[in-house]
């Protein structure tokens, strides 16, 4: 696929410009802000491309199945993304090794359980279990939290867990950035989050209390992969001031170990005698 309105050298391909296919990744990338339908003005100005480019690309893009039309008009994203994403071993593979362990665990406590893994500073929910009881809370900056949604590291109960057992290098890169905590005025100062990290390697766990939008507190712990390698970590989330944290704790870490067992027993080969 190629882009018909940049210049052509010789053999057809643009001379110059944004390839292609970055375009298509930023025009499906507009969904990302919205959990709706988006239409063709919407993903023009969302992706900053002419309208013209906008619509050949979301025909594409259609054809191919990455995005589909509501009977208004309306793009969404289409099932074949949805059928590739189950692909994804960190993601829809670990989502079905622990599923078991985490219906155990919602079932415990009737409060949202989240299960994560980390993509550079941010972490990626791959699963949540809820109860119809339980209070809606934001998991991205700004945003409902959702399957696929993310955070960065330093905010949430299981991005601290995965950015304390992270590398070293990510650590420092996370300390000189944006410390921002969703309704709070001040951020975090590098002191504070060492320490805070320090304290969850030190425990185990990562306890974590956000006093807005709504006041939430969690717990969270690692999961280990077959060299022992932090692969996801999962939180129970519940609202502040209905649970002690504290309590929690044993739940939070048999469960995590429970599905580290089953993770790295899943990644070993098959013993043949």
């Amino acid at each position: 696929m190629t882009d018909d309105t940049a210049p052509r050298s010789r053999g057809g391909k643009p001379a110059h410009g944004e390839p292609v296919i970055d375009r298509a990744l930023r025009l499906l990338s507009a969904f990302e802000a919205h959990d709706g339908a988006l239409s063709l003005e919407q993903l023009s100005v969302q992706a900053e491309l002419p309208k013209a480019t906008a619509l050949r690309l979301a025909k594409r893009l259609t054809e191919w199945g990455a995005l589909e039309r509501t009977p208004s008009g309306m793009y969404v994203i289409g099932l074949r993304l949805l059928e590739i994403a189950t692909l994804s071993p960190r993601g829809h593979g670990l989502r079905t090794i622990a599923l078991p362990y985490l219906e155990d665990l919602h079932h415990a406590t009737g409060q949202h359980v989240l299960l994560a893994v980390r993509d550079g500073h941010e972490s990626v929910l791959v699963e949540r279990l809820s109860a119809h009881s339980a209070p809606e809370v934001h998991y991205r900056m700004g945003g409902h939290y959702r399957v696929g949604g993310r955070a960065p590291v330093h905010v949430t109960g299981v991005g601290r867990v995965l950015l304390a057992y992270g590398p070293r290098e990510l650590q420092h890169e996370v300390l000189a950035g944006d410390l921002s905590l969703p309704g709070e005025e001040r951020p975090l100062t590098p002191d504070q989050l060492r320490k805070i990290l320090a304290q969850v390697r030190h425990e185990g766990v990562a306890m974590v209390s956000l006093p807005r939008p709504t006041p939430m507190s969690s717990v969270a712990a690692r999961i280990l992969g077959p060299r022992q390698e932090t692969v996801a970590a999962l939180s129970v989330l519940a609202p502040a001031g209905s649970f002690q944290p504290s309590n929690l704790i044993p739940a939070v870490v048999a469960v995590a170990r429970a599905i580290s067992r089953a993770v790295q027993q899943a990644a070993s080969p098959t013993d043949n005698g």
